[in-house]
Order: structure tokens, then C-alpha cells, then sequence
């Protein structure tokens, strides 16, 4: 069975970037995390491509990381290449403005993408969750910050330290998710808005995002630069090891806080 890939298709000056693993939930490889990387990295260096969407194949976005492949015995090599835009936004961020198509499940890093990027547009059907800390872990690709950013610190807790599912209704009301449309019709939606944006000046659309990121980069530096300690004392836990064999054998884990 394929691994999955990430495919890009130009649209006028929007580049749509597509996941592309729909058999596995779109989970993601750490090849194809190398790939979107690249994609971004293509629609932050081409002057002809003003927008990008980012959207999925199948009935979900993302289940998240296809975990065997990124931790413990079986893990994959990642190689994101030097001076590449970082999919999370935590090194270079893509100077572009990025709309986010989602459906379906959306669970760990496909909300810390979708928070990455500018805008999102969720089918009616798309459930939220972020649900690391139930794997014994913690969320390491800017969902502590961002979701913070963007509901505020009560939702964001509220979420974060439930780990539980919610709507695109709840995620809309918190601020997660700008418009909310009938399942089918978000890569639509996304691709009109994105059109929309490329009619604008592009200097004037790129320098209002410059600006915007400079008022929350002094917060997000320091948050960035605690992912490598919060990462050490988690991946290296018993909760950790705990938590990605209960994925693998489909069992409750059971932690104990070391």
C-alpha cells in the first residue's frame, strides 16, 4: 500500500497543495511532511503564486501522524531541507497568505497546520481533537501557542487539557475556524476566497502578514524555544513508550506520570 504523497496544482496564481494518503486517513509519513515542506516552500519563493489552499483527498484531512514512523524502534528519518518553509511555522514561516480546506477528522497536527496557516474553511462534518497528551505525549508542532492565539486561554485549556472531540460549530465559536460550509464544498469555498486574495495587490496582502506575524513573534519565540525541552521530558517518559504501544496493540493506556 502507498505511503501517501503531496501534489500540488496551479490554479491562475494559486497553488493548491493536496494530501494525498486518504487509505490511511491521510495520516502523515515523514516523507510526506519533506513534501509539504517543499509545496510550501514553492508558494513562499514563486513570485507567480500569490495564495495557497491547503486540502485533503478522502473523507478526512488528517488522523495526524502515522506514529510507528515518527517514534520508537520503526521511526523514519526526517530530512526537511535547510532553508525550506517549516509546515508548523516554528523555524521559517511561509510568507504567502495559506486557506486550509478541511473535512472529516482533523485530529493533532491537522489542527497545528491549519493554525498555521491564515484562514480555514471546515466541511460541517469535520471533528476536532487534540489528543496527544491521551498518546503520552504533548502537542510539539505549535498547537500550545497557536490555539492559545486564536481561542484564547479558556478554550484553549479547555480543549488541550480534555483531549476531546469538537464540532466545526465549537470551532468556529472559538475562533479555530473562520466560515463553515456544507461537507463537499470547502475546497470550493477555499479556492473562491483564495481567488478573491490573489486579486488584491500581493506586496500589499504579503507585508499586511509580515506585520500581523511581528506583533505575536515575540510571545511565540519564547514558546518555540521550550518545544525542545517540553519534547525531551515527554518523548523520553514511560508515558511515552506507554502511549504508542497502546496505539499499536488498540488499548487503553495506562499512565503513571513518569
Amino acid at each position: 500500500m502507498s505511503d501517501g504523497h503531496i501534489r500540488t496544482e496551479v490554479h491562475g496564481h494559486v497553488l493548491e497543495i493536496v494530501i494525498d494518503n486518504s487509505a490511511k486517513k491521510n495520516a502523515f509519513t515523514p516523507a510526506m511532511m519533506e513534501q509539504l515542506s517543499d509545496a510550501l516552500t514553492e508558494l513562499h519563493d514563486n513570485e507567480a503564486y500569490r495564495v495557497g489552499v491547503i486540502c485533503a483527498e478522502g473523507r478526512d484531512f488528517t488522523a495526524g501522524l502515522d506514529m510507528p514512523k515518527f517514534f520508537g524502534p520503526s521511526a523514519e528519518k526526517r530530512n526537511i531541507k535547510e532553508g525550506n518553509v517549516d509546515p508548523f511555522g516554528l523555524t521559517k514561516r511561509c510568507r504567502k497568505p495559506v486557506i486550509t480546506a478541511v473535512q472529516g477528522i482533523v485530529f493533532t497536527i491537522g489542527i497545528e497546520l491549519m493554525l498555521t496557516g491564515d484562514i480555514v474553511v471546515a466541511a460541517a462534518d469535520s471533528r476536532f481533537c487534540q489528543m496527544e497528551s491521551k498518546r503520552g505525549i504533548a502537542p510539539l508542532g505549535g498547537a500550545h501557542l497557536r490555539f492559545l492565539s486564536r481561542a484564547g486561554w479558556g478554550d484553549a485549556m479547555y480543549h488541550l487539557f480534555l483531549c476531546d472531540e469538537f464540532s466545526a460549530e465549537r470551532a468556529q465559536a472559538i475562533g479555530l475556524v473562520q466560515e463553515v460550509v456544507p461537507p463537499g464544498e470547502q475546497v470550493g469555498r477555499a479556492m473562491a476566497l483564495a481567488a478573491i486574495i490573489a486579486r488584491n495587490a500581493p506586496l500589499g496582502i504579503q507585508v499586511t502578514k509580515e506585520a500581523a506575524a511581528k506583533y505575536v513573534e515575540g510571545g511565540e519565540a519564547a514558546a518555540i524555544a521550550h518545544i525542545p525541552t517540553i519534547r525531551d521530558r515527554v518523548l523520553g517518559s514511560a508515558d511515552a513508550k506507554e502511549g504508542i504501544q497502546s496505539f499499536i496493540e488498540r488499548r487503553a493506556a495506562v499512565f503513571q506520570g513518569r
